[in-house]
């Protein structure tokens, strides 16, 4: 029988009761829904757990750290679809989310041990003393869904919260609580758990939180609270428990909410920990982020916790990687392959079967690409295949997960749509940066009745992608040009838009063998003569990229942003004839733009000026 309301003492392990009796079982039930309810029509300051000043909280010791840069991953997107109007709506969400949501570092989070009292776990929330616990994914989830349930009755719903977190910030004597007394060894750890049955959630919020255990010195039972039926938990949950954390597996009680605990050690994140405390200590944070007005810092709007969400790492995470590496030291696993297509597992909860998949995985497999199902392989296999892989080519699911395991040299290749890249991408971004690896993501067509009709995300949940034939062909050319097989084109278009793709995600040596295979094609295009010399700027060669500038002004002599690029590759190059020639041509045809870029510039201004009296001489 399903435990229905457990309260735990610190410590110790009280199994589910529910009375024989009906009557009792139904008031037993209504206890449940009690408990189990989200109060969310209150003022954020009531709602919301301020871990510096409401009590309850409590770090087991000072933190080493609160958040530190940690170096991106080389993560890319491009437009796969057949329809032009589409692949226009992709690259402006790409340009859009580039300028405005894009860090210069990454931001690795300290998740840390705490001491929670008073505590409740209601759906895959936690109160301490009746207020929510900001901290990671669930904490972001809270917030949302606060403004969803009141926005209707309260318009400015999003600016009350802001003005929550900005109170936060200029609150004096932000101090971080500091356990001051010693905690009994037979302490519980208690984990929220988004829930059982998703993989992604499972591993990324939940599982890694085991990694805080020895950390936290604690072996009471370790408890894992999740707000679906038993009937839909996964056995991956369990099998990954035992494989990864074969000294914990003892300990582990999976317990659905709500649950009661008196006193609880738990994961705490300190993403949150950015819009309460300080000005002071998250100025390395300002520096980094993007200098748009889109960007609202340190105002706690959800949309500036949903992009610092994306730049950034949670500890855990980064220690979950290194352990499940460690796992598969010495073991051998030489029947799996460097090279797959992964395949959606039958049994999924959510079957999303790409349309296209078969011509996709035809085509891979004349370049030594297997398939494989992950719901296949064991626990320690899955780390194994992508720790070791060269290349990994899926359609967006939850099996991007194990990008979290991937070594530097793997591409991972995912397929995609305008949909995925509004409300997923940045999911998995973390991943890639925990990782290290090149995370490239083609956006295709939506696998639907009218696949230019933008699906609703809440009522039509993650439509599947259709890969056609046009971005079959995009795709595949990608992957046979990052494999060394430098494929041949007819169009000048055609190798601009490859070459920049593989410029993108770093790899310059597969664009400068596609850019040798194609000279003289860049004659009269501007945009391959520019793609060429970006190339032959990344390697230094100056006078090849000096030649190709001037193919590309001869193809737009309009473009006052090609003869500034030429100036300065002839500044580069020490070439003063060129540099002054671009200077005269700059001053003659876009007087303003002349204007703008000689001022303060004052070597600028002696070329211009010699130039000048050299010619009138």
């Amino acid at each position: 029988m399903e435990p229905l309301l457990v309260d735990v003492k610190a410590g110790k392990v009280h199994k589910p009761w529910v009375h024989p009796a009906q009557g009792y079982r139904r008031a037993v039930l209504t206890e449940f829904t009690v408990h189990n309810q989200i109060a969310f029509q209150r003022r954020p300051e009531d709602l919301i757990l301020d871990p510096y000043s409401d009590g309850g909280f409590a770090a087991l010791m000072e933190p080493a750290f609160l958040w530190r840069p940690l170096d991106r991953a080389p993560i890319s997107g491009f437009p796969a679809s057949s329809h032009t109007e589409i692949n226009a709506k992709i690259d402006s969400f790409l340009a859009v989310t580039a300028r405005n949501k894009v860090f210069a570092k990454a931001f690795e989070f300290n998740t840390f041990p705490v001491l929670l009292e008073d505590v409740w776990f209601k759906k895959s929330f936690v109160t301490v003393k009746d207020k929510y616990l900001i901290s990671g994914a669930a904490g972001i989830r809270l917030l949302n869904q606060y403004c969803w349930e009141n926005g209707e009755t309260d318009p400015a719903v999003e600016q009350n919260l802001a003005g929550y977190f900005t109170a936060c910030q200029e609150a004096a004597g932000r101090v971080l609580p500091v356990l001051d007394r010693p905690l009994p060894r037979d302490t519980a750890f208690a984990v929220e758990c988004r829930n059982t049955f998703n993989y992604y959630h499972f591993v990324t919020e939940t599982l890694c939180q085991l990694c805080l255990v020895e950390e936290a010195g604690v072996e009471g039972p370790i408890f894992l609270h999740y707000p679906n039926h038993d009937d839909k938990t996964r056995p991956f949950a369990r099998g990954f428990i035992a494989a990864l954390f074969p000294e914990l597996v003892h300990r582990v009680q999976f317990q659905r909410a709500p649950v009661r605990h008196d006193a609880v050690v738990a994961p705490y994140n300190f993403q949150s920990s950015v819009y309460q405390m300080g000005s002071a200590e998250v100025g390395l944070i300002e520096l980094a982020a993007p200098k748009t007005v889109a960007w609202k810092g340190r105002l706690g709007t959800r949309a500036s916790h949903g992009v610092l969400a994306m730049n950034s790492v949670d500890s855990s995470l980064l220690k979950l990687r290194a352990r499940a590496l460690r796992a598969i030291e010495g073991k051998d696993f030489s029947h799996l392959p460097k090279r797959f297509w992964v395949s959606r597992g039958t049994d999924q909860a959510r079957s999303r079967v790409m349309r296209g998949e078969d011509d996709i995985l035809d085509m891979l497999k004349m370049f030594g690409f297997q398939q494989v199902v992950f719901e296949n392989l064991s626990p320690l296999e899955q780390v194994a295949i992508m720790a070791n892989a060269e290349m990994m080519v899926s359609s967006h699911g939850a099996g991007f997960t194990n990008m979290l395991f991937a070594g530097p040299q793997t591409y991972v290749v995912e397929l995609g749509t305008l949909q995925t890249a509004m409300y997923r991408w940045g999911d998995f971004w973390r991943l890639a940066n925990a990782a290290g690896c090149r995370y490239v993501t083609f956006f295709a067509d939506f696998d639907a009745a009218d696949p230019l009709k933008e699906p609703a995300f809440l009522t039509d949940g993650i439509v599947p992608v259709h890969l056609g034939g046009a971005g079959l062909a995009r795709v595949m050319a990608f992957v046979v040009a990052v494999l060394g097989h430098t494929p041949k084109f007819a169009r000048p278009a055609e190798v601009q838009v490859l070459g920049e793709q593989l410029m993108a995600v770093g790899a310059h040596d597969k664009a400068r063998a596609l850019f040798e295979a194609h000279v003289g094609m860049e004659q009269g295009h501007v945009g391959l003569s520019l793609a060429m010399a970006e190339c032959h700027e990344h390697y230094q060669s100056r006078f090849a990229q000096l030649a190709a500038l001037h193919s590309a002004y001869g193809a737009d002599p309009s473009s006052w942003g090609i003869l500034i690029r030429i100036i300065w590759c002839a500044k580069a190059m020490n070439n003063t004839e060129t540099m002054r020639a671009a200077l005269l041509a700059l001053q003659d045809g876009f007087p303003d733009r002349f204007a703008a870029f000689v001022k303060g510039r004052i070597w600028a201004q002696k070329h211009a000026s010699d130039a000048i009296q050299s010619e009138a001489s």
